[in-house]
C-alpha cells in the first residue's frame, strides 16, 4: 500500500485513498454503525426534549398581535433546546471517535498487506475506545479556550439590543470585540497545541498506550517535524471536504434527473402523486450521499494522520525493517534512523 520508508506527501495521499478502496468495507461498516446509533439516540432525545416543553411551546408559537414571550415562558425552551444541544454534540462527538479508533487499526493491517475483518476491527476499536476518548477530551480542551471566547463575543453582540420583556441579560459593550480578539489570538496556540498532539489516536491504538502517555509519545514524535504534519493534516481535511462535496453535487444532479424522470414516466398520475414521487426519489439520493460525504470526510483525514504516525516512526525510529519483516517484502533503501523502542 505504501513504500516500506519516508513517505512522501504523495505516498501519503495515496496510501489513505488506496485504503478506502480495499478495506472500503470495514470503514462503511464501523461508520454506518457508529452514526446510525448517534442519530438513533439524537432522534430520541429530540423528541424527550419536545416532550418535556410541548405545552410552553405551544403556547410561546400561538401567540398573536403585539404580544411578546416573557423570559419565564422562553427559560423552559432554551433549557431544553440547550440539553439537546449537548446531548447531540456528545453523542456526535462519540461517534467521530468510533471512527478514530477504528482507522488506526484498520491501517496497522493495511501497511503490512494484511486483511482484516469488520467484527476484527470493532473489538480492536471497543478495546482502545476508552484511550481514545481520552485523548480527544484531552484534545477538545485545547481548542476550548478561542471557542469559549468567540462565544461571549458572540453573545456581547446578540444580547446588547434585546426587544423581549424580562430578558435577564445585559451584556457590556467590550464583550464582543474582547470576546473576539482574545478567540483570533489563541487560535495560533490552539492549531499548534493542536497539531503536536494530532498523532495521540494512532499511538492509543497501535501501541496501546493511555491518553496521557499517547500525548506524550506523540509530542515527541511531531517534534522537528510540526510544519509537515501541520500541513499535510490539513490537505487531507481540504481534500476530504472537496470529494465530499463533489460526491454532494453529483449526486444531487442525478437526483435531480431521476425526478425529472419519474415525472415524464407518470404523466397519468396526478400533480400531487408526481410531487410526492419527485421529493421521495430525491431526497432518497440526497441522503444517501449525504451519508457518503460524512463518511469520507470522517475517515479520508484520520487516514491521513495515520499514515503520518506511520512515516514518523519510519524516519525517526527504522519502523521499516520491522513493517517489511511483518510483511515479508524487502524495506526501501536508504532509511533513516536509529531502532526501534517500541
Amino acid at each position: 500500500m505504501i513504500p516500506l520508508g519516508p513517505l512522501r506527501v504523495s505516498d501519503i495521499l495515496n496510501g489513505a485513498f488506496t485504503t478506502i478502496g480495499r478495506y472500503w468495507k470495514q470503514l462503511l461498516g464501523t461508520a454506518l454503525a457508529a452514526y446510525g446509533v448517534a442519530a438513533f439516540l439524537m432522534i430520541a432525545a429530540g423528541f424527550i426534549a419536545y416532550a418535556s416543553v410541548s405545552d410552553q411551546a405551544r403556547a410561546v408559537f400561538n401567540m398573536r398581535g403585539a404580544d411578546e414571550p416573557t423570559w419565564p415562558e422562553i427559560r423552559p425552551l432554551l433549557i431544553a433546546f440547550a440539553c439537546f444541544w449537548i446531548v447531540s454534540v456528545a453523542l456526535v462527538v462519540l461517534a467521530n471517535v468510533v471512527i478514530q479508533t477504528a482507522c488506526p487499526a484498520i491501517v496497522q493491517q493495511a501497511v503490512l498487506g494484511r486483511p482484516i475483518t469488520i467484527d476484527e476491527t470493532a473489538r480492536r476499536a471497543a478495546s482502545r475506545l476508552g484511550s481514545v476518548l481520552g485523548t480527544v477530551l484531552l484534545t477538545v480542551l485545547i481548542a476550548l479556550p478561542p471557542i469559549i471566547l468567540f462565544l461571549i463575543g458572540f453573545a456581547g453582540l446578540l444580547f446588547l439590543p434585546n426587544q423581549v420583556d424580562e430578558w435577564p441579560f445585559e451584556g457590556p459593550k467590550w464583550l464582543f470585540p474582547v470576546g473576539m480578539l482574545g478567540a483570533l489570538a489563541l487560535m495560533p496556540l490552539s492549531a499548534w497545541l493542536w497539531t503536536r498532539f494530532s498523532l495521540a489516536p494512532s499511538v492509543a491504538v497501535i501501541e496501546s498506550s493511555g491518553p496521557v502517555a499517547s500525548m506524550r509519545r506523540s509530542a515527541r514524535l511531531v517534534d522537528g517535524a510540526w510544519w509537515r504534519i501541520f500541513g499535510i493534516s490539513l490537505l487531507g481535511y481540504a481534500l476530504a471536504s472537496v470529494a465530499a462535496a463533489m460526491i454532494q453535487q453529483v449526486v444531487n444532479v442525478v437526483g435531480l434527473l431521476s425526478g425529472q424522470l419519474t415525472l415524464t414516466t407518470s404523466e397519468s398520475r396526478s400533480p400531487a402523486t408526481q410531487f410526492l414521487a419527485f421529493m421521495g426519489i430525491y431526497m432518497v439520493i440526497t441522503l444517501v450521499a449525504g451519508v457518503i460525504s460524512q463518511i469520507i470526510t470522517a475517515t479520508l483525514p484520520q487516514l491521513v494522520v495515520n499514515l503520518l504516525y506511520v512515516d514518523q516512526r519510519i524516519r525517526n525510529e527504522n519502523l521499516a525493517p520491522v513493517l517489511a519483516d511483518a510483511a515479508g517484502v524487502t524495506p526501501a533503501m536508504g532509511t533513516p534512523g536509529t531502532p526501534p523502542t517500541h
